[in-house]
């Protein structure tokens, strides 16, 4: 009788686990389409947005809280309609996808990096530089990650740079704990141990051998952090101590068009909320993905 074949996930490079999951997965694979759509469409935003939706010059307070399909009075059409300020919707959520998409990034980079750099120290040195790390890491990660934000956005003011900064400091801990315990689990296997007893320096151990073999975990889960970083510069924007009115994303947009819900004037809100939420549920599936293509008994 014939063994059936088991995949060897083990032994598969990661790149193409993630390829083989997303062609064998139609949500993944649409998930990933619409989320290419929407960086593509942040990207371009300068260029095929109907108005620069922040330039006063091109406002017109004639044209405001139209509906959707609405023309304006040059002629042209607001197909999502206008807001409060006669500024046309389509531009405004692209524009404010471009900021969402950019402090997410930058945040989630800058968390990532001081996270790396601190797991991976932990890991290498042991002993009391271990403890006092993890010490540091278990203090910032006892807060909930909204009131520390709140409390340093309040304290600064607001601003694009300390709306990254801010959630820099609320994430940077989990990628530590998670580097940590990815570098310790490579520090036991045999090609370490082997660099040691070849007199190589510390250092080069640590950013030749064991950074690179332990950073893949830390590169998936960054994916869903992106989401975790733009709902939450969505929520400060939303309550009003995020980025500021000159430069608004899709939580300011929504915001702005809370207090007209109840007056029938939806699209307001409820746009840059679809938007928002289109955006988040591709990075989550994108990334749960790419999770269980790392993950060896959820492959």
């Amino acid at each position: 009788m014939t063994k059936p074949i088991i995949p060897d996930y083990a032994n598969t490079p990661l790149r193409q686990k993630i390829l083989r999951s997303i062609r064998n997965k139609p949500t993944t694979r649409g998930a990933g389409i619409l989320l290419g759509l929407l960086v593509l469409l942040a990207v371009l935003a300068p260029f095929i947005a109907p108005q620069d939706p922040y330039d006063l010059a091109s406002l017109s307070v004639m044209d405001n809280r139209l509906a959707p399909g609405s023309a304006s009075m040059t002629g042209s059409v607001y197909w999502l309609g206008t807001d409060a300020q006669g500024r046309d919707m389509v531009s405004a959520i692209l524009y404010g996808l471009r900021t969402s998409l950019l402090v997410g990034l930058l945040s989630t980079l800058g968390a990532m990096a001081i996270g790396v750099s601190a797991g991976l120290l932990a890991a290498q040195l042991g002993g009391i530089a271990d403890a006092i790390i993890m010490r540091v890491v278990d203090f910032m990660l006892g807060f909930p990650s909204m009131l520390v934000a709140l409390v340093l956005l309040a304290s600064v003011g607001r601003g694009v740079d300390k709306v990254i900064l801010a959630i820099i400091l609320v994430q940077w801990a989990q990628y530590a704990r998670l580097m940590r315990a990815s570098a310790l689990v490579e520090r036991r296997k045999e090609y370490i141990e082997a660099a040691v007893n070849f007199g190589l320096p510390t250092y080069y151990i640590m950013l030749r051998h064991l950074l690179p073999n332990s950073i893949g975990s830390v590169l998936v889960i960054s994916t869903i952090s992106i989401a975790s970083a733009i709902t939450l510069e969505a929520t400060l924007s939303f309550l009003g101590v995020g980025v500021p009115v000159t430069q608004p994303s899709l939580g300011l947009l929504i915001a702005n068009g809370f207090d007209y819900l109840l007056s029938g004037e939806y699209w307001i809100a409820v746009f840059p909320g679809i938007a928002l939420v289109l955006l988040i549920i591709s990075l989550n599936f994108v990334g749960d993905r790419l999770r269980r293509s790392f993950n060896v008994r959820s492959a």
